[in-house]
């Protein structure tokens, strides 16, 4: 089988070409830059900048065969110009998309996230069913949203949407090393009375959800045109899971702490303050990711579990232990 993975030098989609690769699919990977590793690994690199509006050659060339797409490309963050987000997370999905239906591809994946579903409030044990929010408090989930709705609209391609939260593992580069590095310095302040419950997902367990879902998604499958909430085992007290990563990486304790009203008073005015300054740099706190430290966000995996056989295979035990293991 012939698969293709858009962003697979990145973290997830750097697991995703691997077990590919180990099962025995050839794998062509696209990205903006050329990837020795990826190549060492067996995989064949195509070079194709996805938001730029050249990239249709490019794509039309490197879907030639292909039997599964695995979009996972995407720029994330909390902070930043909307047109870039949009360019990245939505024109670049509508390319992809319309180069594979082209090219006749028969199946699509999309990687999305749970923030499309996160509005103001809690989110507790909520499935697949709860509506996109009126407002958007960020350029990242709003779109990502207007993304997932254009992939999963489609009617002249199998597609659907992935949904894992808070994405961590061996290589991450995002939420651990910001943590550790901040918690090191004595730069990490508790946010919030620490009883949120937060979904998370160990990025294999993230691999193989995709790889699953490619596998019963089809014609008439009940996987197409439908997104997915997936994680770990179960919910974890947010904090308290700050605070092992903390520990594993030999950090002090935490013992610095804000009210989240106070914290989100506090975003409010920064960013409103890098916004009248015209600053481009993330500011030190936003109200996303306040929002993110102290409100509930975790979700019902059943779907998933019914649909393509989903459950977390690597526990949240093992996968800390994997992570953590030679960062002491």
């Amino acid at each position: 089988m012939i698969t293709l993975v858009t962003g697979g030098n990145g973290f997830v989609g750097r697991y995703i070409v691997e077990m590919l690769l180990a099962r025995g699919d050839r794998v062509r990977v696209v990205g903006r830059g050329s990837y020795p590793e990826l190549d060492a690994l067996g995989a064949q690199c195509v070079q194709v900048d996805l938001s730029s509006p050249e990239s249709a050659v490019g794509l039309g060339k490197a879907m030639a065969g292909v039997e599964v797409v695995f979009h996972v490309a995407a720029k994330a963050g909390i902070w930043g110009d909307f047109e870039d987000f949009y360019r990245n997370n939505v024109t670049a999905t509508q390319r992809v998309l319309r180069a594979a239906v082209r090219a006749g591809v028969p199946k699509f994946v999309y990687t999305s996230s749970p923030s499309v579903a996160i509005g103001e409030d809690d989110l507790e044990g909520v499935d697949e069913s709860t509506p996109y929010p009126e407002h958007f408090m960020a350029p990242y989930p709003q779109t990502k949203a207007l993304a997932e709705r254009f992939v999963l609209a489609r009617q002249d391609i199998a597609t659907t949407a992935i949904r894992p939260h808070l994405i961590w593992g061996p290589r991450d580069p995002h939420i651990f090393p910001r943590l550790i590095a901040r918690a090191r310095k004595g730069r990490l302040m508790r946010i919030g009375d620490g009883t949120n419950r937060v979904d998370v997902t160990y990025v294999e367990n993230v691999a193989e959800a995709h790889i699953q879902a490619a596998g019963a998604l089809g014609e008439r499958s009940p996987v197409r045109g439908r997104a997915y909430f997936i994680g770990q085992e179960q919910p974890v007290h947010l904090w308290d899971f700050i605070d092992r990563v903390a520990a594993g990486a030999g950090c002090p304790p935490i013992r610095r702490q804000i009210s989240a009203r106070a914290a989100m008073r506090l975003a409010g005015l920064m960013e409103l303050a890098y916004g009248r300054l015209g600053l481009r740099q993330e500011p030190p706190l936003t109200r996303l990711m306040v929002h993110q430290l102290t409100r509930s966000h975790w979700f019902d995996h059943s779907a998933a579990q019914r649909d393509f056989g989903y459950g977390p295979r690597i526990s949240t035990d093992e996968g800390l232990r994997r992570t953590l293991g030679d960062r002491r």
